[in-house]
């Protein structure tokens, strides 16, 4: 089964873990055959949300919601449930210092 697994931290420790670390687990992921993608993201500041309503499309600077930690890079996984996904995230460099969100990717249906 798919997991995403989303990597939030605080602006200011951002730095706190080196690229090089977080490159070296997707290494790791990727060789383990756990890894379908991974990126880290751009900070926040260069986000631009998108909504239409009502056939309107209305364009803002910026993320979604204002919080203290902001969404830095996903890694997007193959886990056999729940738990072993969660064992993967565990090992993600950024658990340390943020968070990271684990959720089931979910089929769209036809």
């Amino acid at each position: 089964m798919k997991y995403l697994c989303l990597v939030y931290m605080e602006a200011d420790k951002l730095r706190a873990v080196p690229d090089g670390e977080c490159a070296a687990c997707g290494d790791g992921f990727r060789k383990s055959g756990l890894l379908i993608a991974a990126e880290a993201l751009q900070p926040v500041e260069t986000a631009t949300t998108v909504r239409v309503r009502n056939g309107n499309v209305s364009i803002t600077d910026g993320p979604f919601a204002e919080t203290k930690e902001q969404l830095v890079g996903f890694y997007l996984i193959e886990a056999r449930d729940l738990n072993d996904a969660i064992r993967v995230a565990a090992k993600i460099p950024p658990a340390r210092e943020g968070s990271v969100e684990v959720r089931p990717v979910r089929e769209l249906q036809p």
